[in-house]
């Protein structure tokens, strides 16, 4: 009878002890998680150490409470449109016309307001109606008579801004009613006992962190239960303390100036629903498909067609609103307005992990993106670099993002 002493444990070296060995495995899967989680945790990483290198180089201007309030107006519509991006972009896609269409609506908004005395929700209304009816447009151009994204959305890029200055006649109009104004530049009011921070900002902290938590503690149980690689408990852990670290920051940070920006509750709602549909919801598993093996998705089903009008609807419909908010923000509409938005947002969707190729990318990575490009733009103003080197660098993030990508994706093989 022979001993089996393959799976024998050998045994401990003298001078080392069972609890280094622990230590050294648990590094060793941390490393491993990360390896597996860099496209996903990679643009995090990075945003929080140009927001420390920036905390250094500006002697903590850039952490200032009224500071982060103004990070967050001065981005929030190019987050917006980096959300749609996003989905055009997985979906296989680029739109080249939400700069011009941002300046439409803004122009289309406030022709409706301060011409005809509209009053501002049924201008708002009839705002993302147009942006939806611009989107379905081009959607159908591209869906259904097979014109590439590139030409339609180009050919839209020039006519949207030639009907924004055929509306405004070449002149600045304003000002916007205050109702408006208040989603590009009005805060949470403040109720409740007089303390030194904003409590409603406070409460929605705390709710954004259970939220967040449960999150992910939920989508962990999902992977596990479809035998998904997960991230090591202890990182899991370390990972939910960062999160909720994060979160408590920026939310003292808000209350003790102000209060939470509208537009960042917008931003929010926006983040949490298109988040659920890509992960949960049938369209947003078909947007993925139709992006990652079109030949596949179209034989499991898939109505490609369709799905690529409606990206295209909902991207108008994010564009309109992004030029509410800008417009709002501004107090007035723009021939010149949503210059190079375009551009902003694709960099976002690009640097936040999406793929040429189409088929990869999150909503809360177009988010991180957009933050990347927001606080370079931030703090090389508090630094005082001039817009000629911001470009450069700026340029050369995006170059490094998706060369990034073509590199993990010749690691990896696929």
């Amino acid at each position: 009878m022979s001993t089996d002493v393959t799976n024998t444990p050998a045994e401990a070296p003298p001078g080392k002890s069972g609890s280094n060995d622990t230590g050294e495995n648990l590094v060793r899967l941390m490393l491993d998680g990360m390896r597996r989680n860099m496209r996903q945790y990679g643009m995090l990483i990075a945003l929080g150490l140009i927001v420390a290198l920036f905390a250094v180089w500006t002697g903590g201007d850039t952490l200032l409470p009224h500071n982060v309030s103004n990070l967050v107006l001065q981005n929030s519509y190019i987050l917006i449109l980096a959300i749609g991006m996003m989905l055009v972009i997985i979906a296989g896609h680029i739109d080249l016309s939400v700069g011009s269409l941002t300046a439409f609506v803004g122009a289309f908004a406030a022709v409706m307001t301060v011409q005809h005395g509209v009053s501002w929700p049924v201008a708002l209304v009839l705002s993302l109606a147009v942006g939806a009816v611009a989107g379905s447009v081009q959607g159908f151009l591209i869906a259904y008579l097979g014109i590439p994204s590139f030409i339609v959305t180009l050919a839209g890029m020039l006519i949207f801004r030639g009907l924004t200055e055929i509306l405004l006649k070449g002149q600045t109009l304003g000002p916007f009613p205050g109702g408006l104004q208040k989603m590009g530049n009005g805060f949470l009011p403040e109720v409740g006992p007089t303390t030194n921070y904003h409590n409603i900002t406070l409460l929605l902290g705390l709710a954004v962190i259970v939220f967040v938590v449960l999150q992910e503690v939920r989508d962990r149980k999902r992977q596990q239960e479809f035998s998904l690689d997960v991230l090591p408990a202890k990182l899991f852990l370390l990972k939910l303390v960062a999160l909720v670290a994060a979160v408590l920051t920026v939310t003292m940070m808000l209350a003790s100036y102000k209060g939470a920006p509208i537009v960042l509750l917008i931003l929010g709602a926006l983040v949490v629903g298109y988040g659920y549909m890509m992960r949960n919801a049938v369209f947003g598993r078909h947007i993925y498909a139709i992006g990652g093996n079109l030949p596949a998705a179209k034989l499991s089903g898939v109505k490609d067609k369709k799905v690529t009008f409606y990206v295209f609807l909902n991207m108008g419909m994010l564009a309109a609103l992004a030029g509410l908010v800008v417009a709002a923000r501004l107090n007035a509409a723009s021939p010149k307005a949503g210059l190079s938005f375009e551009l902003e947002a694709i960099a976002s969707s690009f640097i936040g992990g999406a793929s040429m190729s189409g088929g990869v990318g999150t909503v809360l990575g177009a988010i991180i993106g957009g933050l990347v490009l927001g606080v370079l733009n931030n703090g090389m103003n508090l630094l005082s670099v001039g817009t000629d080197w911001q470009q450069v660098i700026k340029g050369l993030a995006l170059l490094a993002a998706v060369g990034f990508d073509v590199w993990n994706k010749r690691k990896s093989g696929s």
